[in-house]
């Protein structure tokens, strides 16, 4: 079992993290607290030892990414709930409903790259898949998103 000391740490400094992958992969927030709390749980009971603190955070989306698999295989699974947001500006809500409305697949990458910071190559070592399907991915949305912003 991780240290209560480190537990707490890591908790606190990527709950945030956490929720916002959990809610761009799933779109709503019942979900994305749902998934939170169950990878802070594996997180609480592993018995991992993490090299740094990259290593830590990477674990705990790569947790939180299979999480939220999992929940959409899941057979009772088949109904978003929509989420609610405020946002300052009227451009910013149109763009997050936008990249919403983009397939998982696209999304996720997206996520991951413009957010969270990662890599191409990190991605697709997150995602299992090769870093071309990552660049792939990553200029479909990109091209998904500017025909949306230029039909408004």
């Amino acid at each position: 079992m991780l240290e209560h000391d480190v537990f707490l740490v890591l908790a606190e400094k990527y709950k945030d993290t956490v929720f916002r992958i959990a809610l761009s992969y799933l779109g709503n927030t019942y979900d994305a607290d749902d998934i939170v709390q169950d990878v802070f749980m594996k997180l609480y009971i592993t018995n991992k030892h993490f090299a740094s603190d990259d290593h830590a955070r990477y674990w705990l989306i790569r947790v939180t990414l299979n999480a939220c698999k999992n929940l959409l295989k899941s057979s009772w699974k088949t109904k978003k709930i929509a989420v609610t947001t405020a946002f300052e500006q009227k451009e910013q809500e149109y763009l997050y409903q936008a990249v919403m409305g983009l397939p998982e697949k696209y999304r996720t990458v997206l996520y991951l790259y413009y957010y969270e910071d990662f890599s191409v190559k990190e991605i697709a070592k997150m995602q299992k898949i090769k870093v071309s399907a990552v660049t792939t991915r990553l200029s479909r949305a990109r091209d998904q998103l500017k025909e949306v912003w230029k039909n408004e």
